[in-house]
């Protein structure tokens, strides 16, 4: 059934409005049945015996009167006392409204959650193929993204921002500080230097030397003349700084320009022991935990985690937000493709149908017993009256169907039963 057609169908479903004009509808016309046999009966009962006819005429409206009265008497009965008589027996609608209830939920459960009916209406509905058809619809596929999105930023509302950094500083105690530091360091250094990845490293720190030193010359200032005899003229000592200047900076720029410098090498060899230490020496690794302690026991650890959540919320709801970010757009694109791929590729719609089917199996098989509870605790809490308006308003139009049955069947048996006795009568 197509959403236009499911959408007809629930238009041609009555409202309760609808159902109690028609329930007085079919009352009225009951009810006007049995007074009219009552007025046929009235005016035949003292012509029967002047005018012969008159008496079958009087048996039909007997009969009607007697059918009508006894269906309207069991119909009444379903749903209240008759004229408030409490007669036993009546009214039994709300006086076994709850086990109504509990019947229901049990007919619900055997014969609507079973697990063959579930398995069997879900694997004729093709439900991937569906799904796929309908989200590579761009416009289906923004409805979905945006009713996320909805969803996203109510979560992110209702997430209590202590909570959320708890967790995140559990989850960085565990994962981040439980474990020793050192080897794990360690272990990572000796990879990058036997992939030679520190190169790039170091060549940073050398340029940044040799960019600083050539910006900052008076930085050097007397270092080395400030060392000589006193005797040593003041011109030699300016000498000398502007050589070790110039010294110091040549020899950066060398080290920087020679991939295979001795300091370089040099290097090299002090980041693998450094990078051994961590692994294997006691007073290494013992010292790296000493830090690590520190940072545990510090409130920095507490704040940077206020500070990754608020970071992440903030642009979460930004990005949930604006239909045009890259994350909604991100999402929008994957349904897409999704829908295309389910829509297109029969082997992988099969597999989805048989998650579906399995997942809803399981599901139902599981909590059938809670869904279906869910009528009977609903039933018993419908207030007696209640209950009867609401059932009276859904069969009660047919049950005034008896009625009407029931006065003219009367009415058939009555003249029928009143001809055999009198057939009987003049044979005698």
């Amino acid at each position: 059934m197509t959403t236009t057609d499911a959408a007809a169908a629930r238009r041609t479903v009555p409202t309760d409005e609808e159902r109690r004009i028609a329930l007085r509808r079919m009352k009225r016309i009951a009810l006007g049945l049995l007074l009219v046999a009552a007025a046929v009966f009235a005016v035949a009962f003292p012509l029967q015996e002047t005018v012969p006819w008159m008496g079958f005429v009087r048996a039909a409206a007997e009969g009607a009167m007697v059918g009508a009265i006894a269906d309207w008497f069991a119909v009444t009965a379903l749903f209240r006392h008759p004229l408030g008589l409490p007669i036993p027996h009546t009214a039994i609608i709300p006086r076994r409204k709850d086990e109504i209830g509990a019947t229901l939920g049990a007919f619900v459960e055997d014969e609507f959650l079973s697990d063959a009916v579930v398995r069997g209406k879900l694997a004729s509905m093709g439900v991937a193929r569906r799904l796929g058809e309908w989200l590579r619809d761009p416009a289906n596929a923004e409805r979905v993204t945006a009713e996320a999105s909805v969803a996203g930023r109510g979560v992110l509302g209702l997430l209590g921002d202590d909570d959320v950094a708890d967790v995140i500083e559990q989850l960085a105690r565990r994962h981040l500080l439980e474990p020793e530091w050192g080897p794990a360091i360690g272990r990572v250094g000796a990879r990058l230097i036997a992939a030679d990845q520190q190169r790039a490293a170091v060549d940073a720190v050398l340029e940044k030397v040799e960019t600083w030193l050539a910006a900052h010359p008076e930085a050097f200032g007397t270092m080395v003349s400030s060392r000589l005899p006193k005797w040593v003229p003041g011109f030699v000592g300016g000498l000398v700084d502007d050589r070790a200047y110039r010294e110091v900076l040549a020899f950066a720029r060398s080290v920087r320009d020679e991939p295979r410098h001795p300091l370089r090498q040099a290097i090299d060899r002090w980041l693998a022991e450094v990078a051994d230490d961590l692994q294997h020496d006691p007073a290494m690794i013992e010292r790296i935990e000493r830090l690590k302690l520190d940072l545990v026991e510090s409130p920095r650890l507490r704040e940077f985690a206020g500070e990754v959540w608020d970071s992440v919320k903030v642009s979460l709801a930004a990005s949930l937000e604006d239909p045009g970010s890259e994350l909604r757009a991100g999402l929008r694109s994957a349904l897409v493709e999704v829908g295309a791929r389910l829509a297109a590729d029969d082997e992988l719609a099969a597999k989805v149908d048989v998650w579906v089917t399995d997942a809803a199996a399981y599901v139902v098989g599981r909590y059938r017993h809670e869904i279906a509870g869910v009528i009977t605790e609903t039933v018993e809490r419908w207030d007696p009256t209640e209950t009867t308006e609401k059932i009276e308003l859904q069969v009660g139009r047919d049950l005034q169907y008896i009625r009407i049955n029931g006065t003219v069947v009367g009415a058939l048996a009555g003249l029928a039963i009143h001809s055999i006795a009198t057939a009987i009568g003049a044979l005698a």
